[in-house]
């Protein structure tokens, strides 16, 4: 077995997101072999500070990588060790679609508490974010095919997916109602730190920070009861003024 540390490159074919690790098929001399290696933030992490790689990378099928291949640290057996993200085509022309028709099929997976699509033609996963108000997908609906759009398409190896439908707490949607209607409403402080007031907007599951600074002079201690209204209401921001 090869044991020097010699570059190979090679195709990331299979990630198990569990264990934090990929099957990398390379070519040496001529015939198809297949190794794994530690995908994991910490491996990536190590490698930053040992300046093997410029930046962490979220590895998914189809990246190509270069590798040296060594022991393990247990000694048992080969892997791939030093590992690179050069270039995924198949990711790039996903991005690239996005920017026509943001609209995908895949299905969706857990790996422990986090969310995850895989695309069906591409077989990428992509980590899939939720809002702080978004009910989160029901047990029966995993490994089943839903619609999802590519977000972060800017910054390559930071793509994330998020729902093309989505349900949200009835508490979102009362909120989204009260900013349409500009409802002056009485909320309680739950906490006060020096940069800011901490508000209950809805039943304690729609909560707000309203800033101190220079141009915002407001005192306030637990337990006291404001009036504010809600400017803005986003999938994962809300902003509120005092009244």
């Amino acid at each position: 077995m090869d044991t020097d540390d010699k570059t190979i490159m090679g195709k990331i074919t299979f990630i198990n997101h569990d264990k934090n690790y990929a099957t990398i098929e390379y070519e040496h001399n001529g015939k198809k072999k297949t190794i794994t290696g530690n995908i994991s933030e910490r491996e990536q992490e190590k490698l930053k500070q040992e300046k093997i790689i410029k930046k962490a990378h979220q590895f998914h099928v189809g990246d190509e990588v270069s590798f040296i291949i060594a022991l393990s640290a247990r000694g048992d057996k080969m892997i791939a060790d030093c590992l690179q993200f050069h270039f995924n085509n198949a990711l790039d022309n996903l991005i690239n679609k996005s920017q026509i028709e943001n609209r995908f099929v895949g299905y969706l997976k857990k790996v422990e508490d986090d969310y995850f699509v895989k695309e069906t033609g591409s077989y990428i996963f992509f980590r899939l974010i939720l809002s702080p108000w978004e009910k989160k997908p029901r047990e029966n609906n995993l490994n089943e095919p839903v619609f999802f759009k590519l977000e972060n398409t800017d910054k390559p190896d930071k793509v994330t997916a998020a729902l093309f439908r989505s349900e949200y707490i009835p508490e979102y949607m009362y909120a989204m109602q009260c900013v349409k209607k500009k409802t002056v409403l009485e909320v309680v402080v739950y906490k006060v730190t020096p940069h800011g007031i901490f508000i209950d907007v809805v039943d304690k599951k729609i909560q707000a920070k309203i800033a101190i600074n220079k141009t915002v002079s407001l005192t306030a201690q637990i337990g006291d009861t404001l009036k504010v209204v809600i400017t803005y209401l986003g999938t994962a921001k809300i902003i509120v003024e005092r009244v």
